[in-house]
């Protein structure tokens, strides 16, 4: 087994002891792990606390750039955990999700919460991926 952290300077500073994201090689198989986004501009400041929809947009962006730098994308997504401060957010939301995953059509679960990590943001999503391992993969932080 072999695991690679994902991290990159393109995202907001991280706010603990975490990474982006990992890229875990099993035999043939390549599991890709995500932290959850949050919608963070690179300076730390919440984006769109007003639209939900937009925030989903900018996070769903976000997991790519994470799945580009372990060699895979959003279409070998298996697995989604949504979470909202307000489930009359869940059409908005859904409907981006649906943009970017309708390749995938991943297990979900979506969950209320009463609030998230930063004030103003309104949804929180992580991903796992499956990949065949390519040989030639490279990763460079």
């Amino acid at each position: 087994m072999k695991k690679i952290k994902i991290r990159s300077s393109e995202f907001a500073k991280r706010l603990g002891a975490y990474s982006h994201g990992y890229r875990v090689e099993i035999g043939e198989a390549v599991l890709i792990f995500t932290t959850g986004q949050i919608a963070l501009d690179k300076n730390g400041k919440v984006l769109y606390s007003d639209n939900p929809a937009r925030q989903a947009d900018f996070v769903y962006k976000s997991l790519q750039k994470i799945l580009n730098q372990a060699g895979a994308s959003l279409d070998d997504v298996v697995k989604t955990t949504v979470y909202v401060t307000d489930m009359n957010d869940f059409p908005k939301i859904s409907a981006v999700r649906n943009k970017y995953l309708k390749n995938s059509e991943p297990v979900s679960a979506l969950v209320e919460v009463k609030k998230l990590v930063k004030p103003g943001c309104r949804v929180e999503i992580e991903v796992i991926a499956v990949k065949e391992k390519n040989e030639n993969f490279s990763y460079w932080s």
